[in-house]
């Protein structure tokens, strides 16, 4: 069964930062690209970061850039997300997205990220 658990979400004053975790289980982790998402509220759920299987890294909203790192640890099947500098607007539900298995994409249940001014 594929599992994917996020933790690290909660709430912080901004400026401060962050390391959401995305521990992972149920499919073979390094052979997967994987990524992180976040849903404002009210809005739709939008791109933040991805990593491929060879460490290649792709910051999808220009909004984090320069702000957030997205890093695996294929030892121990976990994927980071190092959030900095947050603002309000960072605020949100993040979710880990894991891998497409026989047409069926994999998510986590999400992490809260709210962000005081």
């Amino acid at each position: 069964e594929v599992r994917l658990v996020e933790s690290g979400g909660g709430l912080v004053q901004a400026g401060a930062s962050l390391r959401l975790s995305c521990a992972a289980s149920g499919f073979t982790f390094e052979d997967y690209n994987l990524g992180w998402l976040r849903q404002a509220p009210g809005k739709e759920r939008e791109g933040v970061a991805c990593i491929t299987i060879k460490n290649g890294v792709t910051y999808e909203n220009h909004s984090v850039r320069g702000r957030v790192t997205i890093s695996r640890d294929n030892a121990k099947n976990t994927v980071y997300l190092e959030m900095g500098r947050l603002k309000p607007e960072d605020t949100g539900v993040y979710y880990c997205k894991g891998p497409r298995i026989g047409g069926t994409d994999y998510w986590g249940q999400g992490t809260q990220v709210t962000v005081s001014s």
